[in-house]
């Protein structure tokens, strides 16, 4: 599989040499932070055909079958304090959803704040983990991607919320081009990341299906509802409840109407 992707991958790639493809790992964000404590350099990136206990955002599952898609971490170390990688999350969905246009013609949808959509279905997800120095800086971001790729066998009680490129084009796609144009696009994402942020945002909000949809705000003990406004540079999402109060959202759950109910999701 490595030889495949570096096919598709251009020669002179910094992150080139710092792929590692594994068949079947636990979680390719949990290898590979104990990479990043143990100095591994940015750029350092696992691909694994299975994951067996992948993870998603407020640590679900991630079902991952074996040669079902692309489950994808990569190391990042921008030397920053947290605050500023609060985009980081919405820096990585409009880079996967690029590499997948380019390689595909489709472009995804994105979900407030994490998901990549297609009809109304998940197509993939992405995790983001950070890890701080004793002075407060950031030592490394792991960004973890689940992308839903060929047509496979998914649990009974995730079939109607989930669905796989091969869904929505009705074909087959190269994964190894695929895998490797997210690679391209990541890599270009760091170089920009803080310098091209005012353009990256206005492009996640393009993509964005929450933004003007009404919405629904979970917390610990409470279900409220809305509608998304607008969001902001640190991604934080501004909801207009339907009490006629609006308040900033940076955490919990929101469903938007019409696509699945993350509060019941697996992934």
């Amino acid at each position: 599989m490595k030889q495949e992707i570096l096919t598709f991958l251009p020669h002179d790639h910094p992150w080139r040499e710092r792929i590692q493809i594994m068949d079947t790992v636990s979680s390719t964000n949990s290898l590979l932070k104990e990479l990043g404590a143990a100095g591994a350099p940015e750029g350092t990136a696992i691909i694994a055909k299975h994951q067996s206990a992948g993870r998603g955002r407020l640590g679900r599952q991630f079902h991952s079958p074996d040669g079902g898609g692309i489950y994808m971490s990569v190391i990042l170390r921008p030397g920053c304090r947290g605050e500023a990688l609060m985009h980081l999350t919405c820096a990585v969905a409009v880079a996967v959803c690029d590499a997948v246009e380019e390689v595909t013609g489709f472009r995804p949808g994105i979900k407030w704040i994490n998901d990549l959509v297609a009809q109304k279905q998940k197509l993939a997800g992405i995790l983001t983990e950070l890890s701080f120095t004793s002075e407060g800086l950031v030592d490394y971001a792991v960004i973890g991607i689940g992308l839903n790729c060929q047509n496979c066998v998914f649990p009974e009680d995730l079939r109607p919320i989930v669905c796989s490129l091969e869904d929505v084009l009705g074909h087959p796609i190269n994964v190894h081009a695929l895998a490797a144009a997210i690679l391209v696009h990541l890599e270009r994402m760091n170089r920009s990341l803080f310098s091209g942020k005012e353009e990256m945002l206005n492009r996640y909000r393009r993509d964005c299906v929450t933004l003007g949809a009404e919405v629904r705000v979970i917390g610990a003990e409470t279900v409220r509802t809305g509608k998304a406004l607008a969001m902001d540079e640190s991604g934080a999402l501004q909801v207009r409840f339907s009490d006629g109060h609006t308040e900033w959202v940076s955490s919990g759950e929101v469903s938007v109407r019409g696509l699945w109910d993350i509060g019941e999701q697996k992934l």
